[in-house]
Parts: C-alpha cells; structure tokens; sequence
C-alpha cells in the first residue's frame, strides 16, 4: 500500500517491465479535461490560436520532460525527492510539494465533475451526491497502490482507445468536410479570425498549466527497471513514450476537443454545453449508433473509463505529495492512505463549488506558478549539473541536505516577475506572455544563482564522508529495524549506526547535528536550546501554529480563487456569505488535522526517545563492567 512513498524505489520492489511501467503511466493521458482544455481555448480564441498554443506550449513540454523523466528513471524518486536534490533543499521542496498537490486536486475535482455530469445522464440524484460518488469510488481503488493501479490500467486502456478514437474515425468518414471547415473556426473572442499574438498568448496560459503533468508521470517511472544490455532501445522508447511523450497524445486530445466543440456546436448547441466532454462525445455518438438510449451508455461507459484511469493517478499523486509534505513539516508519517482521503475531501470541496465553470481562469494563474517550479527543475537538471554548477546525481536524504537552497529563489523570484508581468506592470504584451516570461526567468535565474553560489548549498556534508555507497545491498536502520536498500540510508553519527531516510526525516530529537558547523559539537538548534530556556516547546508551539496557519491560508485562497474567477454576475454578491460559511466549516478541519499530524508524530517520537534512551543507557552501563576474564573493559556490542 505504501509503494516506498517517501523513499529510493529498490531494484527488488522495481520488478514490471519497462512497457508494463509505460503502459499504466500512459493510461493518466485518457483525462477529459484535455478535451475540456482544447475546446475552451478553441471556442474562446479561435482556431489559428489554440492550435499554435497546443503546438508551442506541447513542444516545450515535452522538451522540459525530458531531463525530468530520465533524472526520475536512473535514480529511482518521486518528483518531491527530485525536487530537493535539484536546488530547491530539505525544505524548500515544501512549497513546491503544495504546488505539486493543487494540481492533483484541482484537475482531480475537474475529471470528478466531468464524472459527474455522465452520471447525471442515467439517474435523476442531486447533483452533490453525484460529485461525492464520483470522488468516494476512487478511494479503494487506490488504496491498494501502484500494483493495482497498473493491472487497471493495462485491462482498461483496449476499450477507452477504441472508444475514444471511434468518433473521429466515424466523421472521418461520413463527414469529412467538418474538418475542413474546422479551421475556419474563429472563436468567440477572436475579431476576424487568424492568428493574434494576444489572444494565442492567452490560450496558451490555459496549456501551460500542464506542465506539471510529468510529475505524475515521474511517479510511475521511478519504478522504471535497470537499463539492460540489448535492450537499451526498449528502455529509452519506454521511458519518452511514458515520460514526455504524454503531451503527444494530450495534444491530440486537446485538437480532438476542440474539433468535437466545434462539431456540435455546428449541429446548434449552445457553446457552455459545447465544451463539457460528456455532450461533445453524446453527440458524436448519436450521430454513430442513431438510438439515444445506446447513445447514452456509451459515452457513460467512455467517461467512467476515463476519470477513474486519472483520477486514480490524480489521487494516488496528491498522497504522495501531502505525505511529504507533512513529513517535513510535522515530522510525522501516518500512511499515504490518510494523506490520500485528505486530498479527495478537498477535491470534493472544489467539485461541489464549481471549479468547472471557472477552468480557464484558474488553470491559466495556476499555469504561471507551475511554469516558475518546472522551469527551474529543468535548468538545473539540464544546466548546472552538466557544467557542475551542482553536484552530480540528486541527493535526497535529510542527513546530506540544507534546509534551503537556491533553487527556490529561483522559484520565488520567477513568480514575483511573472506576477507583475500579468498584473499589467510590464504592459500589455508582457501581460498577455506572463507564463513565458516566468518561465524564462527560472530557468535563467537557477543556473546563474548555483554559478553565484558555486553550489555550495547543494550538500551540507558528503555522503562520502561517512562511508555510505549507492549499492543495492540491504541495511538495517537501527530506528525501524527494518532492512534498506544502502542508497536509501545515511550515517547518523548521533546513533552511530545507520538510519533509514523516512526515519531520519521523522526525527527532531537529534535536532540536525549530523550537519553542525565543522568545530562545533552542536547545530543551531541545540545552541538555542542549551541558551533559550523553553525553546523547544516554543519551537514546536510556533510550527504548530505556522503549520495551522498555513493550511487555512491555503484554504483561503482556494475559494478565494473560485470566488474571484466566477462570471461578473448581479448576484455574485449574495453567494459571498456561502463562501464564507464553506471557510468557517472548513478552516476548523484543517486546523484539527494539523494538530493530529503533529501530535500523533510528538507521541511516536516520545516513545522512540525513550527505548533509545534505554539503549543507550544499556550501552553505557555494558561498557563500564569489567569483564573478569579479560580484564579491561568488553567493547560495547
């Protein structure tokens, strides 16, 4: 259940097939708000627009996948532990675990409510039980991890490719003149057709935000297997066709959306029905079957298929990502299954206030933020480590990292320009090009700050240092007891035996002296302990209270950004008091579940202090008997 989610992914547990791994990471591409995405951007901006959208923000994607996904396969982690090593810090990875993590539930509560509308076509149920329903099937479905997960998407992906291509195939044939007269297509905002530089940069923000896409890919490919000899070939098709090679099909999904919008929109449905993917696919399967009851099964039967292949990755990711995320933040680790009811509650959340009616806006905000984080991954992956502006390889464990690094500036400075490029202080062109502009800022800003650093805050000490090697071979963490591969463990040299990566990162009573500066006997932490009375308890106090803050901001902004993107309306006003009340119902939750986050951790770690307490105090007592035999004093053991 757990699938290593926190740590190195050992050759033993890798044992699928490199086209077994591309298959199931591939079966995350049937996701309908692709076809959401395209037609939205077609019906809004034109044909000439969202296309050369699709085309250039795809291109770029796919390119940045690639170090990404190559980085993820020889080196076995998720996209979080990619993350620290590749400038951004123990830490500082936080941030972008929360970026990681919108994404999961926001396109989550999307695929939900596109689940949702398919529902509604068969029974008559209210339409928040169909949202619920919609998101609660997913749970067991993804309880069972990635082995589950890749058997579903293996037996599901023959049906949802036929049913998927079949309509296209169908006009293709019976009325092949629509896709000629697709590229008329002008859109509502476009004043005359053709191509716009403004309106081209707008569409293209909406795609941005699929950039992050390939962290969800990554958490499939870290359990890519070994290049073997002979079937290198294999390997590297597997791993582009499963890593980047995703946003090829998304393209095609996204120019298919948009191709059924216009269809049916040619036929005279309103454009808000056009581009919900439920009624473009009825459509075109009423065109194919002519009875509207078979119709109907059809394309429930095509959008069950297809929400539950992503939602089922969409889910399986957000656990990931919360679970590291309060790892670091509240040292503890119930379980990825905690983390991953947590995230589907919020989507639900979302679902039932309508994020589908504002997708375009809020994907297109989300994009510029996400294009800063990928954009600076890229560029240390691709830039500094070739020209060792960093170290070699990516560097995961707690033992070996600062807390900070320059990669997050990188990050953060990138959103301050790209924010105040959308907020108009640049003009309207740079307005228009935000995302391209906080992307060019992070992956321009990240190799120029590691060159200014001259990457010295990549390791706070040498693996090295402490005999530690990359080997397959098993060690046993004195904490757990439990037996690791080697490149997943570190050298404590408090216990003075090893210790596995998730315990170390679960522990605080060490306090990080591992990585005190060279001549001291003790990290900052325990200076201010041993001169600040009390400063301990007020530590923990203060990241309680931080931790609790910052989940209620986050859940601030979240409705804060339905609110605000909603259609200016007369009554917008009068739904302001649901928000609020939506806010007070479910600040308290949050704050709750940060308390037992961080409770639940104070009480394990109360009880590992004491039994290591007891050992120590073995230990020491062991090593000040004479031994009558020998005489002088046995070794401790």
């Amino acid at each position: 259940m757990e699938d290593y989610a926190l740590r190195y992914a050992p050759r033993n547990f890798r044992k699928w097939s490199e086209w077994r791994i591309a298959n199931t990471a591939l079966g995350s591409v049937s996701f309908l708000a692709l076809e959401a995405i395209g037609a939205i951007i077609a019906v809004n901006y034109g044909f000439s627009n969202a296309m050369w959208a699709i085309l250039i923000v795809g291109a770029l994607i796919f390119l940045t996948g690639i170090p990404i996904a190559c980085y993820a396969a020889r080196q076995n982690l998720d996209m979080d532990l990619l993350t620290r090593g590749a400038g951004f810090g123990y830490l500082g990875s936080t941030l972008t675990s929360l970026v990681y993590v919108v994404f999961t539930f926001a396109f989550f509560a999307i695929e939900a409510a596109i689940m949702a509308m398919a529902v509604r076509m068969v029974v008559d149920w209210p339409l928040p039980v169909c949202y619920a329903l919609s998101s609660l099937i997913i749970v067991p479905l993804v309880m069972r991890g990635v082995t589950w997960i890749s058997r579903f998407q293996a037996w599901t992906q023959p049906l949802w490719i036929f049913l998927t291509v079949l309509p296209f195939v169908w006009i293709a044939f019976d009325k092949p003149q629509l896709y000629r007269e697709f590229a008329g297509m002008t859109g509502l905002r476009a004043d005359g057709g053709g191509f716009q530089p403004l309106l081209f940069a707008a569409a293209a923000a909406v795609v941005f935000s699929l950039i992050v896409q390939i962290a969800e890919q990554v958490d499939y490919l870290r359990f890519m297997p070994p290049p073997r000899p002979g079937c290198r070939v294999r390997w590297w098709l597997a791993l582009l066709a499963a890593g980047p090679g995703w946003i090829v099909l998304g393209m095609l999904k996204m120019a298919g959306g948009a191709f059924l919008a216009f269809a049916v929109m040619a036929s005279g449905m309103p454009p808000q029905q056009a581009i919900e993917p439920p009624q473009m696919y009825l459509a075109a399967f009423r065109e194919i079957f002519g009875l509207s009851g078979l119709a109907i099964a059809v394309t429930v039967v095509l959008v069950l298929i297809s929400q539950i292949k992503i939602n089922v990755t969409n889910a399986y990711a957000g656990s990931l990502a919360w679970s590291n995320f309060f790892v670091r933040v509240a040292h503890n680790h119930p379980g990825r299954v905690v983390w991953l009811v947590f995230n589907i509650f919020i989507a639900t959340l979302l679902t039932a206030l309508g994020i589908f009616g504002a997708i375009e806006k809020i994907l297109s905000l989300y994009g510029l933020i996400a294009a800063s984080w990928i954009g600076t991954i890229v560029a240390d992956l691709a830039i500094s480590k070739p020209l060792r502006l960093a170290p070699p390889g990516i560097e995961f464990r707690r033992a070996y990292l600062y807390d900070f690094n320059t990669g997050l500036v990188a990050m953060l400075l990138a959103i301050l320009v790209g924010g105040l490029a959308r907020g108009g202080a640049f003009g309207e062109i740079a307005q228009a090009f935000a995302s391209f502009i906080a992307f060019g800022a992070a992956f321009l800003l990240a190799p120029l700050l590691s060159a200014a650093t001259r990457g010295r805050y990549y390791l706070a000490r040498k693996p090295g240092e402490t005999g530690d090697g990359s080997a397959e071979n098993l060690r046993v963490c004195v904490v757990c007891g439990n037996s690791f591969a080697e490149k997943d463990m570190a050298h404590c040299p408090i216990l003075h035996a090893g210790i596995c990566s998730l315990c170390c990162s679960l522990e605080t009573g060490c306090r990080d002296q591992c990585k005190a500066p060279p001549g001291s006997e003790m990290s900052p932490h325990t200076a201010l302990g041993a001169l600040i009375p009390h400063f301990h308890t007020a530590r923990t106090i203060f990241f309680y209270l931080a931790l609790a803050l910052l989940l209620s901001v986050f859940a601030a902004l979240a409705l804060a950004a339905i609110y605000v993107h909603l259609e200016p309306s007369s009554a917008i006003s009068r739904i302001l008091p649901e928000f609020l009340k939506i806010f007070a119902a479910v600040a308290p939750l949050v704050v709750f579940y940060g308390w037992w986050a961080m409770r639940a951790g104070d009480c394990r770690r109360m009880a590992q202090a004491e039994a290591l307490r007891q050992s120590l105090v073995f230990l020491q007592g062991t090593e000040a008997q004479p031994d009558p035999d020998d005489g002088p004093s046995a070794p401790p053991p």
